[in-house]
């Protein structure tokens, strides 16, 4: 993998543990020479993620929209910053630019972000890995409620599958380069699930 693209928080959240998890996952992307795509913000886990793979000679890319960057919370000293003119743009480019998407703890932005690259996969649009990092077991309730949407058959086995999640950011990385997208056709699986 050359790069993989991290969603997170613009806050640094309730607990240090996040901030932790954010600033060991920058070091390790710079110490395995995987680029970093983020979001191009200086505030909370977002600027420690970059902060920390800089620390460490890490390639890292920011992404920004304008109308962030223009309220001065970009990263600043980036030698790569992106500035677009809107979230879809962020999200197509920061998409082009990734082997991979991963979310640390956020809120309604860093779970919009990763669902949409989970869709795209899902549809076939990729066959990129999608993971959670799940620290101090931040998502574990969102995985519960996926096996429910499992088991009410608005999702299939092998999609799934593909939502890939790990407490610890080298047991992530070890999944992301196993990865294989699955084999499975989301239009096929929902005229199957129309026949029942």
């Amino acid at each position: 993998m050359k790069r993989i693209c991290v969603f997170c928080g613009s806050s640094p959240g309730a607990r240090p543990e996040y901030v932790r998890a954010a600033r060991q996952l920058g070091g390790i992307l710079a110490r395995r020479k995987v680029g970093l795509v983020f979001g191009g913000g200086r505030l909370g886990m977002m600027g420690q993620l970059a902060q920390a793979a800089l620390e460490n000679d890490g390639e890292v890319i920011g992404v920004i929209p304008r109308e962030l960057y223009e309220k001065k919370v970009a990263f600043s000293g980036l030698a790569d910053l992106r500035v677009v003119e809107s979230m879809h743009e962020r999200k197509a480019l920061m998409a082009e630019l990734a082997d991979g998407f991963m979310a640390l703890p956020g809120g309604l932005g860093t779970l919009e972000e990763i669902f949409e690259m989970m869709t795209w996969a899902q549809l076939g649009m990729h066959g990129k890995p999608c993971g959670l990092l799940n620290v101090a077991h931040y998502y574990t309730q969102l995985l519960g409620f996926l096996d429910q949407v499992l088991a009410q058959r608005f999702l299939d086995a092998a999609h799934r599958s593909m939502i890939l999640a790990a407490e610890h950011p080298e047991e992530l990385l070890r999944q992301f380069e196993a990865y294989r997208p699955p084999a499975a056709d989301k239009a096929a699986w929902a005229l199957q699930m129309e026949q029942l």
